[in-house]
């Protein structure tokens, strides 16, 4: 298995937004994701756009992993939206779930990352995310150094 590298660890958000309340998948991502020694922050389903802007300042997150099995992934591109209004454009956002093949352009498009449908590999994941949150660091300290000049 793979292991953060980063110091400090990772900081990766796990959600779920909308109203699906199916989250069997995002607790199993979170642990693996924790094993790996990312600091990780679940929340409950049903979390609000808003409310997960709110939470990925708060936490200071590098990652935030959206989990969708009933069309909810189809609010990722407001929630991008959003995070870039609030000044969060670094951070990184990956989807796993039921994501058809025909609505994955639309969510690439908006700036996700990478989507992980069911019986992705746990290493393919870590790896990637951890590669993810090293990418949304160096964003967040260009646009600090930038803002300091």
């Amino acid at each position: 298995m793979m292991t953060n590298t980063l110091s400090p660890p990772a900081r990766v958000l796990v959600t779920k937004i909308g109203l699906d309340g199916h989250d069997r998948g995002s607790r199993i991502v979170a642990a693996y994701l924790r094993d790996a020694g990312m600091e990780v922050i679940y929340t409950p389903p049903w979390q609000s756009v808003p409310g997960v802007v709110k939470l990925a300042m708060e936490e200071d997150v590098d990652v935030i992993g959206v989990s969708s099995l009933a069309t909810d992934h189809l609010i990722v591109p407001k929630l991008m939206d959003a995070l870039r209004q609030a000044g969060l454009g670094h951070i990184g956002l990956v989807v796993g779930g039921i994501i058809p093949e025909d609505e994955r352009p639309a969510l690439i498009q908006a700036g996700v990352s990478a989507i992980f449908g069911p019986g992705t590999a746990r290493d393919d994941i870590i790896v990637h995310v951890g590669a993810l949150a090293v990418k949304a660091r160096e964003r967040r300290n260009a646009e600090l150094t930038e803002i300091a000049q």
